[in-house]
């Protein structure tokens, strides 16, 4: 079936065009900035909120079914015992005993899982607001986040976090943004790269901009000095070459929209990852780079749950009012509903082909999933709708109606991201050894991955809030914002 964007009415098509593109744009600048405007006044340090110390004594988790995540099963009523940063010991609950002075934590009828990563994440630079957003990510169990859009000052906050100065995710972060712009020539990338590296950024972030020219010149320094590159996929660039460089990641499914549609399509006029393209693609395409997206090893981070916020017909009323969006500013709410609103409104729009666009990005999905090109959890928080934290269950739920098993959905957010960080001895798994970065569930989320969201608690790094302390911290962020 064909689909395609109904005729201009009243305006010509290409003001619309350039009113969508502004507003599609738009999204860059709300994920660059901070979450909220400025932060609470008088609000005070992390290690002044009553939060645990960093590796305090004993915790066990008893008689709590296990769920590690090296494989698909479920180790029935353990005992986990804690100490300091690590999992010292798991065992049959009627075989380990939580030692004189732990701390117990129930787990009858309960499921530990790890922590989640997510893989496509925005802090803001530092200070209240940067500790109020990395918050939400570890209320909701996320406890590695990779940072897609890094500043100076994440530097030290990647290291104030790794001592437990601060209380959220690990922060894997990317220096400032590779942009046409930023980089407008060869010699300017291969500085680029090189100051990034210098400076210590875990890996370089690619923006839409760079010719082909610049981005060879990109990837060849990038592995002289050994630095990742990820993100967009430029126009310029195309899927098939960042597959060939075997680029870190590729986010948004970027680019691959241009590389299903039949032969002889117009991609120069592609527009939000190629939502217009979708009446154009050739179903046995996809199978095909989806096969070549693993033989190259190229990771992909979806952020499926960004692109139906932004383009599915739902009501922006109505998604201002999800429960989540307290804990965001009145002002942070209004301006997504807005934009919202101008993306539904623009007589470009068609939600026929936005339901199109959006199906076939969940075959694409199921064909790298099915393909096994490595796959990441990530939704591009903070940014319209997307509340960091609460933002990956709507990912991983979206990433299950996509085809794949919740066990598979999950897999992206826990194991493989320590596989992508070439750290599978140090977290991803529930294992002893590992560092204690672990989720407790009230209900069996191989069930339904919806289960998620039923936490009874989070610890990261050793240090454990439960349930009660999240959400008592989560009404202070909530009252900060005056909801």
């Amino acid at each position: 079936m064909t689909y395609s964007y109904p005729a201009a009415v009243s305006r010509s098509r290409s003001h619309a065009r350039s009113t969508l593109l502004a507003l599609l744009a738009g999204l860059t600048s709300v994920a660059c900035a901070p979450a909220d405007g400025d932060p609470p006044e008088g609000e005070a340090a992390a290690s002044e909120r009553g939060l645990p110390a960093a590796g305090a004594d004993v915790t066990a988790f008893v008689d709590v079914h296990v769920i590690p995540m090296d494989s698909e099963r479920i180790l029935e009523s353990q005992t986990v015992l804690v100490e300091g940063e690590r999992i010292a010991e798991i065992g049959p609950a009627d075989a380990v005993e939580a030692p004189a002075g732990a701390t117990v934590i129930e787990g009858r009828g309960r499921y530990l899982i790890p922590g989640l990563g997510e893989m496509h994440a925005h802090v803001p630079a530092g200070g209240d607001a940067a500790e109020e957003v990395l918050f939400l990510y570890l209320s909701q169990g996320v406890t590695t986040a990779r940072g897609m859009l890094g500043q100076p000052e994440h530097l030290e906050l990647r290291e104030r976090l790794a001592r437990g100065e601060v209380m959220g995710p690990r922060l894997y972060t990317s220096g400032p943004s590779i942009n046409g712009n930023s980089i407008p020539s060869a010699d300017s990338a291969i500085r680029a790269v090189r100051h990034q590296a210098q400076a210590g950024y875990d890996f370089l972030k690619i923006h839409p901009g760079p010719t082909r020219e610049v981005y060879d010149a990109l990837v060849e320094t990038a592995q002289e000095v050994g630095i990742p590159w990820a993100g967009h996929v430029p126009a310029d660039v195309g899927l098939h070459r960042a597959l060939e460089a075997r680029q870190a990641s590729v986010d948004h499914l970027d680019q691959y929209m241009e590389a299903i549609v039949a032969e002889g399509t117009d991609v120069t006029s592609s527009l939000f990852f190629g939502v217009n393209l979708a009446g154009y693609v050739e179903d046995s395409r996809i199978e095909e780079i989806a096969a070549r997206t693993a033989e190259a090893g190229v990771w992909n981070v979806p952020t499926q749950s960004l692109i139906e916020n932004v383009l599915l017909p739902d009501d922006p009323a109505e998604m201002a009012a999800r429960p989540e969006m307290r804990y965001m500013s009145p002002e942070t709410v209004a301006r997504w509903a807005e934009q919202k609103t101008g993306f539904l409104e623009n007589e470009l729009y068609s939600a026929e082909l936005a339901q199109r666009f959006v199906e076939v990005r969940r075959q694409l999905i199921k064909a790298l999933s099915d393909a096994g090109a490595p796959m990441l959890l990530g939704s591009d928080a903070p940014q319209i709708f997307q509340v960091p934290g609460f933002s990956m269950l709507h990912e991983l739920r979206l990433m299950v109606a996509s085809g794949l098993t919740p066990y598979e959905a999950l897999r992206a957010g826990t194991y493989n991201v320590a596989l992508y960080f070439d750290a599978v001895d140090e977290f991803g798994t529930v294992e002893e050894g590992k560092v204690a970065d672990l989720v407790l569930l009230n209900a069996n989320p191989f069930d339904d991955v919806a289960n998620v969201a039923r936490r009874g608690g989070v610890m990261v790094r050793g240090r454990w809030l439960s349930a009660d302390a999240i959400e008592e911290r989560l009404e202070a962020i909530a009252a900060s914002h005056g909801n």
